[in-house]
């Protein structure tokens, strides 16, 4: 098996932390805006002030977990007393029943931010869970499995930083960070000889973005992919092409450039039943939106235990 054309412009994870640590903070203040408001009345009214107790964060079904990093700053935000101390670290495959965390300290700012904190907590696991089933599913073969920029607004490095937690890998980050020319680019520019067109594109993006920066053009139809690869692009994106197709896009790349030339990219209609079959066709990567607008949340629950 051939070693995966790794994406070149996949920011490291330390740099993902350090954005999503930042992402978190207006995220929190609207979160617990809506949910506290004015005051949590009924831990008011009913709990003492000095009241101290432990809770457990508790995985209700099988997953990978992700969003551990962000659970300090979520409680300190209500109360700087509350203490956090992880059972398991993020990127972890846990069975239904498996404590992850523990927080101990004053019971009325606990039950305060419960609700805000298993919201981060299982939005994030359910997107790791669901990227790392992407990828044991085509984990025998070359392909890599990206994500895409379909987030939630303002979630974007926080949805990332789950991806990499479940084992996938990011594609660029935003607009910013690497030059893709998609069929709405093509539609105003390669409106008639649209391989050749799309060839010079390419070259002039090359000429004209900063040094380095990845060149990705989205290919729909392989009757010009080879002018396309010929004008070689950093990752060439095969969309909505079926497996047939996506097969013979990789011997054309392979019978112009033996193992290397640019990456080939699948996207579009890729689910967890059809996945392995496009993995199968040679394919480098595959990019999923669904890690990130379809996955559904893991059910964490957080229990009081008191002594």
């Amino acid at each position: 098996m051939k070693e995966p054309k790794r994406p070149p412009n996949t920011i490291p994870v330390d740099r993902l932390k350090v954005r999503a640590l930042e992402s978190l903070q207006p995220l929190l203040t609207l979160a617990l805006d809506e949910d506290i408001g004015p005051g949590d009345l009924t831990s008011d009214v009913l709990i003492d002030t000095e009241a101290q107790a432990e809770a457990v964060m508790i995985a209700k079904a099988p997953g990978t977990v992700a969003g551990l990093l962000f659970v300090e700053p979520i409680l300190h935000r209500v109360d700087a007393r509350l203490y956090f101390e992880p059972a398991v670290e993020d990127g972890a495959r846990v069975a239904r029943g498996r404590i992850v965390g523990r927080i101990s300290g004053p019971v009325r700012p606990l039950l305060t931010v419960e609700r805000t904190l298993l919201n981060f907590l299982q939005a994030l696991s359910g997107i790791a869970t669901l990227t790392a089933q992407f990828v044991e599913a085509v984990a025998r073969t070359a392909a890599i499995i990206l994500d895409t920029r379909k987030t939630t607004p303002g979630w974007r490095y926080l949805e990332k930083y789950a991806v990499r937690m479940g084992g996938g890998v990011n594609h660029r980050t935003g607009l910013f960070d690497g030059v893709l020319i998609k069929d709405n680019h093509l539609a105003i520019r390669a409106p008639e000889h649209v391989g050749e067109t799309i060839a010079g594109l390419i070259r002039e993006a090359r000429q004209r973005a900063v040094s380095g920066m990845p060149i990705q053009v989205e290919v729909e139809r392989i009757d010009y992919l080879e002018e396309v690869l010929k004008a070689e692009p950093d990752v060439v994106l095969l969309d909505n092409m079926k497996p047939a197709r996506l097969r013979e896009a990789v011997r054309r790349r392979d019978r112009l450039f033996g193992d290397g030339g640019p990456a080939l990219e699948a996207s579009g209609g890729i689910s967890l039943r059809n996945v392995h079959i496009v993995a199968e066709t040679g394919v480098d990567r595959i990019s999923v939106g669904a890690l990130t607008h379809s996955a559904p949340v893991l059910d964490i629950s957080l229990d009081i235990r008191r002594d």
